[in-house]
């Protein structure tokens, strides 16, 4: 007579088993397209500079900035500011003002 499994061990058996782990998040960030970096025109830097000037923290933003080959957009309530060291921070993203390319205000 076999001794009696409890659940959680019974559970065990029937687990998706999977020999490749960190195989597919391997395969997605070699899917990722690198772009190149773009170089915002004097009028554009300008206006990005303006809104930065503008911000206050509890504001609510949508910017986008690029980060690794990449561009990424985030949407939320800036929690710093530091112009020292050039950063702003929204909710818990820190941005180089160098990274960024975009920067709206939402309602």
């Amino acid at each position: 007579m076999h001794a009696r499994m409890d659940r959680a061990e019974r559970a065990k058996q029937f687990m998706p088993f999977n020999p490749l782990r960190g195989f597919q998040e391997a395969l997605r960030e070699k899917e990722k397209v690198v772009v190149e970096r773009a170089e915002l025109s004097e009028e554009e830097g300008e206006l990005l500079d303006w809104k930065l000037h503008a911000l206050a923290v509890g504001d609510m933003v949508e910017t986008v900035y690029y980060d690794h080959g990449e561009y990424v957009k985030v949407t939320g309530l800036v929690s710093r500011i530091d112009p020292s060291a050039r950063v702003l921070k929204v909710v818990n993203t820190k941005i180089p003002f160098e990274d960024m390319v975009e920067l709206e205000f939402c309602d």
